[in-house]
């Protein structure tokens, strides 16, 4: 699949576009960068729930797909052009009848959030003498412009500058007081910026819809109005939504503001280990930042009352098998839980995609291998996908079930924890990245944390040369059959 990116301008000059053919002509989509719709990753990898959506239309037709970005105001002026296929940017059907598009994808509304702390408003006639801020070129922007004709002296202030949440801190911080939003992004308003609620709802349900021009081909008009109703039935606009939306409704208030604290005093005593495990396995620090705190709030000491120790929380087996000294040093537990996580990941299967390759093996991660593959199992008798996040979020609560449990041979286990686990870690990981800048040292510091991984590595090694003679002396024989599985090592990711 071919992706093209470019920076959509006013100009025509041309007629409409061919009908998208494989190897011939790609499918051309107008769109308006979004938190739902499209961003972009610190590596410059695309993204969002609208993106997926395009590109899985675009798989259909077996066709590359041409981005065309229109700056965040500009999109409405485009609209009227026939340079595109679809556009797309959360669009509900605007004041151009003309334009067609097509059936509703999503149902939303706009809302007015504001800071806890500020009393809420209870209709929107006390709008009026108030400042309310917005995204440029936004449906809220349009929204707020039909209440002033009833509403005297509503003040809208476009924002054009960065993304929403950007916007968001500024009101979380109370630089502005008002912020009109899609409701659809409450949630992850609420993760990002915890002292932040909704007051007020600014509009009816309205559709979220791609746009297709005044005259679309007919053809392709077809074939998206199919697509439409075939993802809306067959699990696919599920799956996608769950992706970006479905982790964002878990973490109570409390929990968001405890750990944003945690983020400023606490995470920086363990952040160069965190960041030294990133060297050895090549996760994301602030991934295995996110599952510690999860498992132990990043706690040395934390033990459990089934033995499970140290601030990844490992078991006295799974230590063993990764030849942990001592769990309750923060290095080792650190640099040997991100192994464990490379090691579950590298056990599943290759079409096991990202990045429900990442959140299947965090739950193995919780519930060992034994239940999560009988799991895996179990989903393949349900007819689920066992490679899908969506798919494993509802068969691992099973486990607990006594017939499920008898029936796999396997003893129950609490594969309902399991998903809220990996649920959590999912927004705290989101914070984190949100917080916390990637993993990017100076020279002297790669070193010093290659120094820590070496020293952490060489304490492994001996104290499984440790237990290699004592076994051999307590134990003679050939114990091939009780090797721990290889794991990866700092030398071996050099020598890559």
């Amino acid at each position: 699949m071919i992706v093209v990116f470019f920076i959509a301008g006013c100009g025509e000059g041309f007629g409409r576009l061919p009908f998208p053919t494989p190897a011939q002509h790609d499918l051309v989509v107008l769109i308006r960068p979004g938190q739902l719709t499209y961003t972009t990753d610190e590596n410059g990898n695309p993204g969002g729930l609208e993106y997926d959506l395009i590109q899985t239309f675009a798989q259909e037709l077996g066709v590359g797909v041409k981005y065309l970005v229109a700056e965040p105001d500009a999109l409405d002026a485009q609209l009227a052009g026939t340079r595109y296929h679809l556009a797309a940017g959360w669009l509900s059907p605007g004041a151009d009848t003309d334009i067609q598009n097509t059936p509703p994808i999503f149902q939303t509304r706009d809302i007015l959030i504001q800071h806890e702390a500020t009393l809420p408003l209870t209709g929107p006639e006390q709008l009026s003498g108030k400042r309310v801020h917005v995204m440029a070129g936004s449906r809220q922007a349009e929204t707020l412009r039909q209440l002033a004709r009833d509403i005297p002296d509503i003040t809208v202030v476009e924002f054009n500058d960065a993304d929403v949440l950007t916007l968001l801190e500024q009101l979380g911080n109370r630089r502005i007081d008002y912020v009109a939003l899609d409701e659809s992004l409450e949630d992850i308003a609420n993760q990002h910026v915890p002292n932040l609620h909704s007051s007020l709802v600014l509009s009816e349900n309205r559709p979220v819809v791609w746009a297709l021009g005044r005259h679309p081909n007919a053809e392709l008009k077809a074939r998206l109005e199919t697509f439409v109703e075939r993802v809306q039935h067959d699990g696919t606009l599920a799956r996608l939504e769950d992706r970006y939306l479905g982790h964002v409704r878990r973490l109570e208030q409390a929990d968001i503001v405890k750990f944003l604290g945690a983020v400023e005093t606490t995470l920086p005593k363990f952040r160069k280990y965190f960041q030294a495990a990133q060297v050895l396995t090549g996760i994301d620090w602030r991934l295995i930042a996110a599952v510690a705190y999860h498992e132990s709030q990043w706690d040395p000491n934390a033990t459990s009352y089934t033995n499970v120790r140290g601030i990844m929380m490992l078991t006295e087996d799974t230590a063993d098998r990764l030849q942990v000294g001592n769990r309750l040093d923060p290095s080792e537990s650190i640099l040997a839980g991100a192994r464990y996580i490379n090691l579950l990941k590298e056990q599943l299967p290759d079409d096991a995609e990202e990045p429900d390759r990442t959140w299947l093996a965090l739950a193995a991660y919780n519930i060992g291998p034994g239940h999560f593959n009988a799991a895996r199992s179990l989903a393949r008798q349900l007819k689920a996908d066992p490679n899908a996040w969506y798919e494993m979020k509802r068969v691992l609560p099973k486990l607990s079930q006594p017939k499920i449990a008898q029936q796999l041979k396997i003893g129950k286990a609490r594969g309902g924890e399991a998903v809220i686990l990996v649920e959590n870690i999912r927004s705290y990981y989101d914070i984190l990245q949100r917080n916390a800048p990637p993993f990017g040292p100076t020279p002297k510091a790669a070193e010093s944390l290659k120094r820590l991984v070496l020293e952490v590595e060489e304490r492994r090694k001996a104290y499984a040369r440790r237990m290699t003679a004592a076994k051999a002396v307590g134990e003679p024989g050939d114990d091939t059959d009780n090797r721990p599985p290889r794991l990866p090592t700092i030398e071996a990711r050099a020598s890559n």
